[in-house]
């Protein structure tokens, strides 16, 4: 599934500034200088390996942690807990009362977030039909598996429809097939207004949902901008064409691989593009030069590539917090 790029403008307010955070436990810093902003109503990626500093920034973001330097704001302002209903916030770890029904469950904390008995327990209903539990709306939690938990964690995230949703690992648990439904569900959020913020290190969700991303290595920003601008920095742009004839010498590519795949003549080429070149204007170059092309398709770096070789064969060797 891949999903349209809506980025909202540069110029769109931010809904969080962080500036200068700064971030030690005893003698050890995790995160030294941090800034960056996330623009109200889009979906921002906030990326890294295991124990880079991403669960201690949206903690200090929410309060839970104090900063030891810098400013982090939402709205303008620090957060209170009383701005709680207009934030969903799904931990990485689950925070739910596993020995209660998964309907009561839901109900309680509709409540919590100002919603009526009654208007609760109906959105609950409607979700857990969405996501295929409504079977399991008199279960106890702990009789559930841990998607099925996941799921419900994040029905309670987002029953009040809030304006700022931070997902920490929210695919954790998840097959392919619910992953798709979480998209889906993420992407509704998002339509419907809500910022959004996801934790993950799941690559190609970034890539289908993300409109901006922060990689985070060594508590500082590694990378910083929209997925293609990152890709463009530390990736590189291909092209492959299949064709017949010969392609002409042009410092506007690298042919990484050209094997013949047909009769005489017929040729797919792997092409490594440089930063400057306009990928229309060389296919029209070679048709220019009678070069019969069949096919021509362009690529970026992955992020998933591009997250290895941030952070090596191993991203989970940064630390513990």
């Amino acid at each position: 599934m891949t999903c349209p790029s809506t980025s909202p403008p540069a110029d769109t307010e931010a809904i969080i500034q962080v500036e200068g955070f700064r971030m030690d436990f005893g003698a050890k810093t995790v995160i030294d200088g941090l800034s960056f902003d996330v623009r109200r109503g889009e979906t921002f990626g906030f990326l890294g390996g295991n124990g880079c500093g991403k669960t201690t920034t949206i903690r200090a973001l929410l309060g839970i942690y104090q900063a030891t330097a810098g400013t982090l704001h939402i709205n303008g302002k620090p957060f209170r807990p009383e701005d709680g209903r207009t934030l969903g916030y799904l931990p990485e770890e689950r925070g739910l009362y596993k020995k209660e029904s998964v309907l009561d469950v839901m109900v309680y904390f509709g409540e919590l977030k100002g919603l009526s008995r009654r208007a609760a327990r109906g959105w609950s209903m409607d979700f857990l039909e969405r996501v295929n539990l409504a079977d399991k709306a008199k279960t106890r939690l702990d009789k559930l598996s841990g998607g099925q938990q996941q799921k419900v964690q994040l029905g309670v995230t987002i029953m009040s429809k809030p304006e700022l949703l931070i997902l920490d690992e929210p695919a954790k648990g998840f097959d392919p097939v619910n992953r798709r439904l979480l998209m889906d569900i993420i992407t509704e959020q998002k339509r419907d207004g809500a910022t959004v913020i996801m934790v993950t290190h799941q690559m190609e969700e970034v890539e289908q949902l993300c409109d901006r991303i922060l990689l985070l290595k060594g508590g500082k920003a590694e990378a910083y901008g929209t997925v293609a601008e990152v890709q463009d920095h530390y990736g590189t742009r291909t092209a492959t064409i299949a064709y017949t004839g010969v392609l002409p010498e042009d410092a506007s590519y690298i042919p990484v691989e050209v094997r013949q795949t047909g009769a005489p003549g017929e040729f797919t080429a792997h092409l490594a593009l440089t930063d400057a070149v306009d990928s229309a204007e060389l296919l029209r170059h070679f048709v220019s030069l009678g070069v019969r092309v069949s096919s021509f398709t362009t690529s970026r770096t992955s992020l998933e590539d591009i997250f290895l070789r941030i952070y090596g064969a191993d991203p989970a060797l940064e630390g513990a917090l």
